[in-house]
């Protein structure tokens, strides 16, 4: 096909190689232990995987949630981070977040116990960030939370007209969703985000621009605002792949980002990422952005200088191989310098501002150096904008150079996570 062709290409210009390599070969204790050594700080990311029900557009790993399962996986999950503790030798965590799945479904159900053994065993120098959904936030479930560390809260809200609620199975209704937030908002936390859908099916600019006004008006310091993701392996990706039209895509989404964008701006938000927004002058929530990360449980990916490597994501699986003394790590692949660079330009994009100087503290070469010609050429296109040390995004060249990015990155993911989600031990995987 012309677009592998063309992803071929690119990829080849900017990280040297034709393709990313991922096999079943299992870094060892040693090489895992000398990449710790190498890097001065570290995120880490822990993934629940259970939910209560299976939502058709989500991507993400995940399976239906059970007493039993969830037993099993916290002492997994313990066992795992005892694995590590010698190896991090004490290194600095600034990074601290919780995904999934559903993290939520755990709580007074183990997710205490993880996160209390993180802290114990780990050098821990942050606080908690972590995704819940708005049925689980009671009172009593929110004193929970907050007894647990967790400053920054997300909430999944994905819609705020009932009938798109329904069209992508949300189990609550606008009015309940709101409480939700309410309740969340008048408490003690740091940052309370809200992730919210856009670009649904028959969704309007009207409703897009309602939804930004309630969003606003419920008091949250930040929202992130994402298209809906055409992922093939998702019930709703299979059911909406053959009718899209990419070109028309990117144009729509773009009218109905920027609707979204002039609410935040005039409500007193800034971007502090490509999707989401936060409040002037509070701490912004986020997932691991640090340049190195370990991820534990199953499907927990770590990007270690120059190794990526990636859990099982079969949650029996992962629970049987660490019970049996095996490595859960399904899939690894070695990094180029080259590699190692482009990757720290995507995320530093996707942030949408950065220093230059940071480059060469990591690599030990000028950014000008190495991105200099591509940095004047997107100047002078006004997607971005330089300032001497400084590089800052403009909300066009946000918006297209990330899609750009997603060319390669929605693909990757698509065949990384769709066989990772079929077969627990891959033998291979090509990007």
């Amino acid at each position: 096909m012309v677009s592998d062709f063309l992803r071929r290409k690119i990829s080849r210009h900017f990280t040297g190689q034709n393709e990313i390599l991922f096999n079943n070969n299992i870094p060892s204790s040693n090489l895992i232990g000398e990449n710790f050594r190498a890097i001065d700080e570290l995120g880490v990311y822990l993934h629940i995987p259970f939910c209560n029900q299976i939502c058709p557009y989500c991507p993400y790993n995940k399976e239906i949630f059970s007493e039993e399962a969830c037993q099993n996986y916290v002492k997994a999950v313990i066992k795992e981070i005892d694995f590590y503790t010698p190896l991090l030798t004490k290194k600095p965590i600034t990074n601290f977040y919780i995904g999934g799945g559903t993290p939520t479904t755990m709580v007074g159900k183990g997710i205490e116990e993880i996160i209390n053994h993180i802290y114990k065993r780990f050098n821990m120098q942050c606080q908690v960030h972590m995704e819940s959904h708005p049925n689980h936030l009671t009172y009593e479930n929110l004193n929970a939370i907050e007894a647990m560390g967790v400053k920054y809260l997300s909430i999944g809200v994905e819609a705020l007209q009932d009938r798109h609620l329904k069209a992508i199975e949300r189990t609550y209704t606008v009015r309940e969703v709101k409480k939700s937030i309410e309740r969340a908002v008048g408490r003690n936390f740091e940052c309370v985000n809200i992730d919210y859908i856009f670009d649904l099916p028959l969704q309007t600019e009207l409703e897009i621009e309602q939804a930004g006004r309630a969003m606003v008006d419920l008091e949250i310091q930040q929202v992130a605002t994402y298209p809906l993701f055409r992922f093939p392996y998702t019930r709703l990706g299979r059911e909406i792949h053959e009718n899209n039209n990419a070109l028309a895509t990117l144009f729509r989404r773009r009218k109905l980002l920027k609707i979204l964008e002039g609410i935040f701006y005039d409500s007193g938000f800034e971007r502090s990422s490509v999707w989401a927004f936060t409040k002037k002058g509070v701490d912004k929530y986020c997932s691991v952005t640090v340049p190195s990360y370990l991820g534990l449980g199953a499907s927990g990916g770590s990007y270690l200088k120059n190794i990526f490597y990636i859990n099982t994501f079969n949650v029996t699986e992962y629970i049987k191989a660490i019970e049996e003394g095996d490595s859960p790590i399904a899939l690894s692949a070695d990094l180029s310098e080259e590699m190692q660079m482009a990757g720290w330009l995507y995320w530093r994009i996707y942030e949408t501002k950065f220093k230059k100087s940071d480059f060469p503290k990591i690599f030990n070469e000028s950014f000008d150096q190495k991105y200099g010609t591509q940095m004047k050429i997107l100047k002078q296109i006004d997607f971005l904008k330089i300032d001497n040390d400084q590089i800052t995004l403009t909300d066009k060249g946000t918006y297209w150079i990330h899609a750009f990015e997603d060319f390669f990155s929605i693909d990757y993911i698509s065949k990384l996570w769709g066989t990772s989600k079929f077969n627990p031990w891959p033998e291979k995987v090509a990007l």
